[in-house]
């Protein structure tokens, strides 16, 4: 079940036994008798409830980073903190937005509903906001016909889950006025075209065995991990709809294997 929904329902449930103990079922108990256990819990866990459900629907929200399609930004085991309010306010469980506060600019790190399957939560950086045409060829990332400016770093080596360790290539990478690192696997092809789906919108894209080239749609942004050679994202599955949008990732808070990266500004 949706965690949104279950702690919303938790909520009608022991926000209602308060309010039915306070002007109606209170008022026939003795002063001397003690609260039956059904009306005491209930009562005791509604304003802990009450206080969590506000902050994670309107304010920040954890999430816990399962796989390594952002490395090295992410790591696998990070857990982070999302801004809730940034894109605007939504209403829970429906994700309706009703006050508009920010549109996601390009090189933002997002949370977002998995368009093929809403009741998953991907991440990955905004590459592409409405409008835009978003080309990758030979794994240079091009909007609206400028290549995005690349500093190479050095080597970078990680371990999939698995696996072994991965070579690949460390390059700061610059969209818009944000700058961020991204990783590419030489001898990885630029793009897997057998992965690539029928998904809505796909005649705004365009493929061939050198990469791609995509129109965003209105309404729509076009993700990408940072992990550009091991990343499922707009490339395969297509746009995100702007009634997707969770929030903007912002801070890791916690990693059991790595300590050193608590508090560790998300860029």
């Amino acid at each position: 079940m949706n965690f949104a929904l279950l702690m919303l329902i938790l909520l009608l449930l022991t926000g209602g036994i308060w309010l039915a103990d306070r002007f109606w079922l209170g008022k026939g108990r003795e002063p001397e008798r003690k609260e039956p256990w059904w009306i005491e819990y209930p009562k005791s866990f509604f304003p802990v409830i009450l206080i969590v459900f506000l902050l994670r629907s309107f304010l920040v929200e954890p999430f816990k980073i399962p796989s390594g399609s952002m490395i090295p930004t992410l790591l696998i085991g990070d857990f982070i903190l999302v801004n809730k309010f940034t894109y605007g306010i939504r209403l829970p469980v429906i994700n309706t937005k009703i006050v508009e506060v920010n549109d996601p600019q390009r090189g933002e790190v997002m949370v977002f509903r998995y368009p093929e399957n809403p009741s998953l939560d991907y991440i990955k950086r905004v590459v592409g906001v409405p409008g835009d045409r978003v080309e990758y060829r030979n794994k240079r990332l091009s909007i609206n016909g400028h290549l995005a400016p690349v500093d190479m770093e050095g080597d970078f080596q990680y371990m999939e889950p698995g696996l072994s360790y991965i070579h690949a290539l460390r390059f700061w990478e610059t969209l818009g006025e944000r700058r961020h690192a991204v990783i590419i696997n030489p001898d990885a092809p630029p793009l897997q075209l057998a992965s690539v789906r029928q998904f809505p919108l796909r005649d705004h894209c365009e493929y061939n065995d050198s990469g791609f080239v995509c129109t965003v749609p209105s309404e729509h942004y076009f993700m990408m991990g940072d992990n550009r050679d091991s990343s499922s994202d707009s490339r395969y599955w297509g746009f995100v709809p702007e009634s997707n949008i969770v929030g903007k990732a912002f801070l890791v808070w916690w990693n059991f294997g790595e300590l050193s990266r608590i508090g560790s500004r998300i860029r």
